[in-house]
């Protein structure tokens, strides 16, 4: 009689525990390396989804994936596959489309006239923590039903960029599902996306506004890389980030940004009791930080 597999039993090697010395140790960690703080209330949602990646591995315990982490020749990739597993990326194109309604009818316009007034059509916008890229591509729709045709005589560049190499990408790629599309009118979806067999494809002349590049907000050469900004989106990711940390990344969007430029953030992100780097404008729509 052969043998029997335990998968053919139907017997599944269980996700090991993860004890509360192992889960301080693994969130030390990638604090350290992302500045990314995980709370305890998320310790059996860290079980689950690494837990997967330890049987994955075919290791026996969470404390042998982080000595795995922290010294095999692997660690790097790891790492990158790590920083997928515990970060959230829910989004979608136009997303919280009155802060975006606002930065189109108030601030961009501001910009572009300040710009014509210097004689330089250059507009520099960053989003850090782009996810799959539909903020950036939102935000490069946006500067095209501005401009319109006038903008081929301006140099335009997004700057998009994440810490997981997976969201980074699907959003080259460009091609997107109803879900992404969920909250993007009608007007924008037959003008700058192509309808295939699989999804709707991101229109070129979107596409090359936008570059895409794999940053840790944490590491601060790869930060100073990113060209001066005259706007910034950052939205719904220094939720993620403990005070110290979120003063960090506040210094980081200060220093790139050109003088009297914008700050978004997300609907729950207030930063008035971490900095005095930035002052809230209240405009229709919500509030804007500014670069004092």
């Amino acid at each position: 009689m052969g043998t029997m597999s335990l998968g053919k039993l139907g017997l599944r090697k269980k996700i090991p525990n993860l004890s509360r010395e192992e889960f301080k140790e693994l969130t030390d960690f990638v604090y350290e390396k992302t500045g990314i703080a995980i709370p305890e209330r998320r310790k059996y949602l860290v079980e689950n989804k690494l837990g997967k990646r330890v049987l994955e591995l075919k290791m026996n315990s969470f404390s042998d994936y982080i000595k795995y982490l922290k010294f095999s020749p692997q660690k790097e990739s790891e790492f990158k596959k790590l920083c997928e597993l515990i970060t959230i990326n829910e989004t979608s194109f136009f997303r919280d489309i009155k802060q975006l309604t606002m930065f189109k009818n108030t601030i961009l316009p501001e910009i572009l006239e300040k710009k014509k007034q210097q004689g330089k059509k250059t507009i520099r916008i960053w989003s850090a923590g782009c996810s799959s890229g539909e903020e950036p591509y939102t935000l490069s729709m946006i500067l095209h039903e501005a401009l319109k045709v006038s903008i081929i005589g301006w140099d335009i560049k997004i700057t998009a960029n994440d810490i997981s190499p997976s969201v980074l990408f699907r959003a080259k790629k460009g091609l997107y599902n109803d879900h992404s599309l969920r909250t993007t009118p009608d007007n924008m979806k037959s003008k700058y996306f192509i309808k295939e067999a699989t999804g709707y494809r991101v229109h070129p002349k979107v596409q090359k506004l936008v570059s895409f590049q794999l940053i840790n907000l944490n590491d601060d050469l790869a930060v100073k890389r990113i060209p001066p900004s005259d706007i910034i989106f950052c939205r719904n990711v220094i939720i993620y980030f403990d005070d110290e940390m979120k003063k960090k990344v506040l210094n980081h969007f200060y220093n790139n940004l050109m003088d009297h430029g914008y700050l978004f953030l997300g609907y729950s992100e207030s930063i008035h009791r971490l900095t005095k780097l930035f002052k809230p404008v209240f405009k229709p729509g919500g509030i804007v930080y500014q670069k004092n």
